[in-house]
C-alpha cells in the first residue's frame, strides 16, 4: 500500500481483493435489509438484523461509535425528508415511505460502504422516478472514472445524468470519498462540479460514490440528534451509493453482488470478473 502524491491511499490488487471481502458483505446485508423493509417494521429491528448479520459473517459494523458525538448505531436509516444520518429506533416503517439504508462493514481492517432507497408499497410516480435517477447517476459516476482521468470526471457524470433524469435537487454539503482502512478517506467527491479537475485517477484507487437528490430544494439542515440529516423545506430524498476501486481491468464494485457487470456493462464499460 501506498500514498498518492495528495494524501490518497494507493491499493494494491490484494488488498483491493481484502475490500471485496467487506464490500460483498456489505451488499449481502443490503439484499437482506431491502426485503425486510416493510410496513411495520421498526428501523431499529433492522438496525439489529444487519448487526447480526454483518458479525455473524466475520465482520464488525464501521458506523456503531464513529464520529463525535459516537453513532450508536450500525446502520444509517433515513425515512422520507431524511437524507443521511439518520438514526435506527422506535420508528415504525408505514406504507409510502422512502427508506434510505447506509451500511458500512469492516474486514480484516478493510472498510465496505453502500447504501440504498426502499420505496415502501405504494409510493408516487415522482418518488420512485427519484430513486431511479439517483441509481442511474451513480452509475454514470462510477462508468466515467478511468486511469489518467480527473476525480470530477466522475462529479460531472452525475450530476449529468441526474440533470437528463429529471428536476431534482442535489444536495451539495456531502459527498462521497475516499475509501480503505478507514471508512472516510481523502479526496471528497462532490456529486457536480466541471470534468477534469482534482486529484488524477490511478490504479488502486478506491471510492465511495453516493448522489444524493430531493424533490425539491438541495438545502439540508442537521436535526437535534447532531446526525441526522433533513431537507430545509421538508421535501423527499432519495441516497444510494456504491464503493469501487479502479483495476487493471476497468472499475470493480466491490459493494455489487456482480462487481457491477450488469450496469457497467450497459454503459460500455469492461470491467473486472470476480
Amino acid at each position: 500500500m501506498s500514498r498518492h502524491s495528495r494524501g490518497i491511499q494507493i491499493k494494491t490488487p490484494d488488498q483491493i481483493a481484502l475490500m471485496r471481502v467487506a464490500g460483498l458483505l456489505v451488499g449481502r446485508t443490503l439484499d437482506l435489509l431491502r426485503d425486510a423493509t416493510t410496513p411495520g417494521v421498526t428501523t431499529g429491528a433492522l438496525d439489529a438484523l444487519a448487526e447480526t448479520h454483518i458479525r455473524d459473517h466475520g465482520g464488525i459494523p464501521s458506523f456503531l461509535g464513529y464520529g463525535r458525538p459516537p453513532y450508536p448505531a450500525t446502520l444509517c436509516i433515513s425515512v422520507n425528508d431524511e437524507v443521511v444520518h439518520g438514526i435506527p429506533g422506535s420508528r415504525v416503517i408505514e406504507d409510502g415511505d422512502l427508506v434510505s439504508i447506509d451500511c458500512g462493514a469492516i474486514v480484516a481492517g478493510w472498510h465496505g460502504d453502500a447504501a440504498i432507497t426502499v420505496a415502501v408499497g405504494e409510493v408516487s410516480d415522482a418518488e420512485r422516478a427519484m430513486i431511479r435517477a439517483a441509481e442511474d447517476s451513480l452509475w454514470h459516476g462510477i462508468a466515467a472514472a478511468s486511469v489518467g482521468g480527473r476525480l470530477t470526471d466522475i462529479s460531472a457524470a452525475v450530476e449529468a445524468s441526474i440533470e437528463a433524469s429529471g428536476d431534482y435537487g442535489i444536495v451539495e454539503d456531502y459527498g462521497g470519498h475516499g475509501i480503505g482502512t478507514e471508512m472516510h478517506q481523502d479526496p471528497h467527491l462532490l456529486n457536480y462540479g466541471r470534468p477534469g479537475k482534482g486529484p488524477r485517477l490511478v490504479l488502486g484507487m478506491a471510492l465511495a460514490v453516493e448522489p444524493m437528490l430531493t424533490l425539491g430544494s438541495s438545502e439540508t439542515q442537521v436535526l437535534a440528534d447532531d446526525w441526522t440529516v433533513a431537507t430545509v423545506d421538508g421535501s423527499r430524498a432519495a441516497h444510494v451509493e456504491h464503493t469501487f476501486a479502479l483495476t487493471e481491468a476497468g472499475p470493480w464494485v466491490l459493494t455489487a453482488i456482480d462487481g457491477g457487470a450488469e450496469r457497467l456493462g450497459a454503459l460500455g464499460r469492461s470491467v473486472h470478473a470476480g
